[in-house]
């Protein structure tokens, strides 16, 4: 059996298990090209006007291998750690592609509960049930998927640059360079090494997170404000790029709750659509890089004086 799966969205961060998975059923793998111009304009073609960038993208994601294979996974991402969401876009994006996209074969649309091996392997069960009926074969390649996930190395740190920043958002607009317009090539190339929320640990995160109110309903919320802040404070970075799309909800809130607590640390907001251009993006991260070295000298003079004035 053929079954394709849509290189978008959260596909980045888990396709090692789901690919393992399938391969070890016998499965044949049709994945989408990587995310281009044509895939980015066939899906707004099809999708509602009001979603979000990757959304669209998505869309785009499915127009290209839905006559190319026999089963469609469309993946319903409800959580991946306990008490938390994930975007409530995840939850309704099966009838989204279902209601806008025509023509589509079999299509796997069940929730995804990914806060423990249990929940997990009961929807892989179900995947599985639409391609084999040898059930021996389920366990062993539930295994080989979760050990393939484990040893996969994800996220970006940069080591040897004088400037370092993090890169914030959700994880298909970090990873994929057309929506980002590869923005890590463009800060290496000035000197500015990267870090994105993986190198910090789960605890450190939470740790922020506690501080908080009221603990954010959202999982994209939650690593975000918590990466941040946390690595804001610990200095351990020169700044922070948000990469954000536009109309996201959950990111109009985040946002202002980093901008609070992190006050006067350099923080860059990007927002990106269909309609963002490349040169103004340019722009603003030279900008916000040369604001980054400017404050570095400032404070680097500042310091020098202080030690030649206690020295006299």
């Amino acid at each position: 059996m053929k079954v394709g799966i849509p290189k978008g969205l959260l596909y980045y961060k888990y396709y090692p298990f789901i690919e393992k998975f399938l391969i070890e059923l016998g499965a044949e793998i049709i994945t989408s090209t990587d995310t281009n111009k044509n895939i980015l304009n066939e899906g707004i073609k099809y999708c509602v006007d009001e979603a979000c960038l990757p959304i669209k993208i998505f869309h785009g994601h499915i127009l290209d291998i839905k006559d190319k294979c026999d089963l469609l996974i469309i993946p319903r991402f409800m959580r991946v750690h306990e008490q938390e969401f994930i975007c409530p876009k995840f939850c309704g994006l099966p009838e989204m592609i279902l209601c806008s996209i025509p023509n589509l074969p079999k299509v796997m649309t069940e929730p995804i509960y990914a806060t423990n091996e249990k929940d997990l392997y009961t929807w892989c069960k179900k995947l599985a049930g639409m391609i084999t009926k040898d059930k021996n074969s389920i366990k062993v390649a539930f295994r080989k998927a979760l050990a393939e996930q484990r040893n996969t190395k994800f996220g970006i740190k940069n080591t040897g640059y004088k400037i370092n920043v993090a890169l914030v958002g959700h994880p298909y607009n970090l990873y994929d360079t057309f929506i980002n317009m590869d923005i890590v090539k463009k800060l290496n190339r000035l000197g500015v090494g990267v870090i994105t929320e993986e190198y910090v640990k789960r605890e450190q995160i939470n740790l922020e997170v506690k501080k908080l109110f009221k603990r954010p309903f959202w999982t994209f919320a939650t690593n975000s404000y918590g990466f941040t802040t946390s690595i804001a404070k610990n200095e351990e970075i020169d700044g922070a790029i948000y990469i954000s799309s536009f109309a996201c909800g959950i990111d109009s809130v985040v946002i202002e709750l980093i901008k609070e607590k992190i006050e006067d640390f350099p923080f860059l907001v990007l927002k990106v659509d269909e309609h963002t251009g490349e040169g103004g993006v340019d722009t603003r991260i030279e900008a916000f890089i040369d604001m980054i070295e400017r404050k570095n000298n400032n404070e680097n003079n500042i310091s020098t004086l202080r030690q030649h004035t206690s020295c006299s």
